[in-house]
């Protein structure tokens, strides 16, 4: 053997060496990101392994479908819990979702530190009411070298809306995606504000929200400066809620919601399971069904009078479109009713159907708002 040829295995071994360096550990780095509320927070990019506590329409719209093949566990109770047809939507076009860990859900005291860090992520997105409210578990986390990055769409604040998008990105290796999806919120949010602006003046339209759960037989849920609520009073509206509610949510004493009058309605409904007398909205909902079940909202005794009712302003709408990275769409239904003709050129489904074609992996499809009368 020649010279020539041992030195030209040796740089042979060694680029081979170089290559697994640069294919494996060698650009992975650890990079400080700010989170929604503004912590610093060194994370290890790229990341591999990824836990997910809430947000997962979101996380799937900025960091795509493939990103899920990165996910090791998530908190199942508000995805397959809380809305079981858009679970079973996305399960059917995600390999991993169904059989996926469950790291538990701080509501019912089932959150676990320990099936997080034994899932060993290099990563948790965590929800800000959740990161509140296990500061214990939190603590046990990230003792176990393990980053926690919060998300916050509830707050509902623009700035928080944008700093959760684009903190998934920059975590996700997704960001020019983050970036077009924050861009497209906060111009959609302004667009929304601007027409409000313009024709908002003079005397103020009451709105009365309620949660169309349980049915017309039972007084639900209405919010005041949370969810619905916030919204209400961000559109310029008058809250009937306002001033009624122990905290910020609970049910409005039927009375007052006669004696205030309002001019519109809205009936938040979902598709819950094991609730038949619910209002019935989202992907597998149509014109048909969604107005059959708001229907004895309308035929609720005294209503008859309402000017709401009289003047065919009782809507459903979709619970799941608040406090999302696509509440701007809501915002779009609801500002339509008060201000037609500020509004006359905007299409909130037309909207979401976008949303849909462009960031998530399942089809638009069924009725997420709608009037009563057609």
């Amino acid at each position: 053997m020649t010279w020539f040829s041992v030195r030209r295995r040796h740089w042979g071994a060694a680029l081979i060496a170089l290559t697994c360096l640069i294919g494996g550990t060698a650009w992975a780095a650890t990079t400080e990101v700010t989170d929604a509320i503004g912590r610093k927070v060194k994370v290890t990019l790229p990341v591999q392994r990824v836990a997910v506590n809430f947000n997962y329409e979101e996380f799937t719209a900025v960091a795509g479908k493939e990103a899920w093949a990165k996910v090791v566990g998530i908190s199942r109770a508000p995805f397959e819990g809380w809305r079981p047809v858009i679970f079973k939507r996305y399960a059917a076009v995600i390999p991993n979702l169904q059989a996926m860990p469950d790291i538990g859900h701080s509501d019912d005291g089932t959150f676990s530190a320990e099936k997080v860090i034994a899932l060993k992520p290099d990563v948790l997105f965590m929800a800000e009411w959740t990161f509140k409210a296990m500061q214990t578990a939190r603590d046990q986390i990230e003792a176990a070298g393990i980053p926690i990055v919060v998300v916050d769409y509830n707050a509902q604040l623009l700035e928080r809306h944008l700093a959760s998008t684009r903190v998934m990105g920059k975590v996700m290796g997704t960001e020019a995606r983050a970036e077009e999806l924050a861009q497209l919120y906060e111009r959609q949010y302004k667009d929304v504000m601007a027409r409000v602006a313009k024709a908002s003046g003079g005397t103020k339209k009451k709105v009365y929200f309620e949660l169309g759960q349980a049915g017309a037989d039972t007084v639900g849920n209405s919010y005041s400066g949370t969810m619905w609520g916030k919204i209400t009073t961000l559109l310029g509206a008058v809250n009937v809620a306002d001033g009624k509610l122990p905290g910020p949510w609970g049910p409005v004493n039927a009375e007052a919601v006669i004696a205030d009058n309002p001019d519109l309605i809205f009936i938040a409904g979902s598709s819950w399971v094991n609730k038949p007398k619910a209002v019935k909205t989202g992907y597998e909902a149509t014109a048909e069904i969604t107005r059959a079940t708001l229907a004895p909202y309308v035929q609720r005794p005294a209503w008859a009078g309402l000017n709401a009712v009289k003047n065919g302003q009782v809507h459903a709408i979709e619970h799941g479109l608040c406090r999302t990275l696509f509440d701007y769409v809501a915002m779009q239904y609801i500002g339509k009713q008060l201000y037609p003709e500020a509004f006359k050129d905007v299409d909130p489904a037309a909207s979401f159907k976008a949303y849909h074609d462009k960031y998530l992996p399942v089809p638009y499809a069924g009725v997420w708002m709608l009037g009563m009368r057609p």
